[in-house]
């Protein structure tokens, strides 16, 4: 175990600064502001009234992995077996029983940089080698098939819609990069957290290309229940024993009442609302954005807008110290996400309603006029 290699997330110390200003605007905190649909909430009450305390089966409640099959079904036209569906805590479970099923010690897991800071700090706690690949605006972010070539690594992740940079990859993309990993016998792992909020156009998911891919996904984002900590992960046929062993043994179960809640999560017309609402927040922020700083593409999913600052500074952790203590405006350093040119970005997050997003807005626009 590498864990002396592990990062911090600069992100929290931005947000424990940030709450000693009471007027302090948020464009820093990656999780909806927004509730669940109320059906969740009479499914919590409901199962503490019927004392639901026990642990459930390692790989979930059959009625939620059932839940979750019809969603895919549904959205995807895939069909996914139940017991292939193992429910986790938070994604972050989703991840380790990822890693533990597809890389042994020393083995080298494939990332993007930038990506999600969890993935190479979870690959150091388990005496994993993350490689780093760089992507950047020339293709929209995505990673292609040619930059594995001679990369001796055993899985790939890659996440769409994906943070911090709110891009999605082509359904033609995705199907290159998961027949260069079949044709190579590495294992793919599709991290698809942010599926439901893609505004212009619907996201793929890996397994219409690959019915072996790993795929992450979970309510924390869409569904709007990051305090509930439930994931989940679909594996293949030939691993879901094996999947549950490592299941039991890393965390028993996720958590039970947080699943009786997810089996009213389903609620399509609310969801439609909620994605409704953080389109609209894109299109403002997207909008008044770009006339400040360089905004590279128009975000197509999640609910982060990636700004490149280099027209203010070299230093973009250092330029996000200054704005949130000068004019108490709080954003995401882009070092958290990686090295490939992030000193020179922030991530926004459109976390918040328009009337707080509109008041950061204004604060930078006098903040900025005089940073020149």
């Amino acid at each position: 175990m590498r864990c002396e290699n592990m990062s911090a997330f600069i992100v929290m110390d931005i947000v424990r600064e940030a709450a000693k200003y009471p007027n302090a605007i948020h464009f820093e905190i990656g999780q909806p502001d927004l509730p669940p649909s109320p059906k969740v909430k009479q499914a919590l009450q409901q199962a503490i009234e019927d004392d639901q305390f026990s642990y459930t089966e390692s790989l979930g409640l059959p009625a939620l992995r059932e839940k979750i099959r019809e969603f895919y079904h549904r959205t995807y036209q895939v069909e996914v077996a139940p017991h292939r569906i193992i429910l986790t805590p938070g994604t972050s479970g989703a991840f380790l029983v990822a890693y533990a099923l597809t890389l042994n010690q020393g083995d080298k897991l494939g990332l993007t940089d930038p990506a999600y800071p969890c993935y190479k700090n979870f690959a150091y706690m388990m005496d994993i080698q993350p490689e780093f690949i760089p992507v950047d605006k020339q293709d929209c972010y995505q990673l292609a098939p040619q930059q594995l070539e001679n990369r001796q690594i055993k899985a790939l992740q890659i996440s769409s819609p994906a943070n911090p940079t709110g891009n999605i990859y082509t359904p033609e993309r995705l199907q290159a990069l998961n027949e260069y990993c079949i044709a190579n016998q590495i294992a793919f792992i599709s991290d698809e957290l942010y599926h439901g909020l893609v505004y212009d156009e619907q996201a793929a998911t890996a397994l219409q290309f690959n019915p072996n891919a790993y795929v992450i996904n979970g309510f924390s984002k869409y569904f709007c229940m990051p305090g509930m900590r439930l994931g989940w992960i679909i594996v293949p046929e030939e691993k879901a024993r094996e999947a549950e062993i490592v299941a039991q043994n890393i965390f028993i179960s996720a958590p039970t009442l947080s699943q009786y809640g997810a089996l009213a999560a389903f609620d399509y017309d609310y969801l439609d609302e909620i994605k409704g609402i953080f389109q609209e927040r894109r299109d403002f922020l997207y909008n008044e954005l770009k006339a400040l700083f360089k905004i590279e593409f128009k975000p197509q999913g999640a609910f982060y807008l990636w700004a490149d600052v280099s027209d203010y500074t070299q230093d973009s952790y250092e330029f996000a110290k200054k704005m949130l203590a000068e004019i108490q405006v709080a954003a995401t350093p882009g070092i958290d996400f990686g090295e490939n040119g992030t000193k020179h970005y922030l991530r926004f997050a459109y976390t918040r309603e328009s009337a707080h997003l509109r008041e950061g807005v204004e604060r930078m626009k006098k903040w900025l006029a005089e940073q020149k």
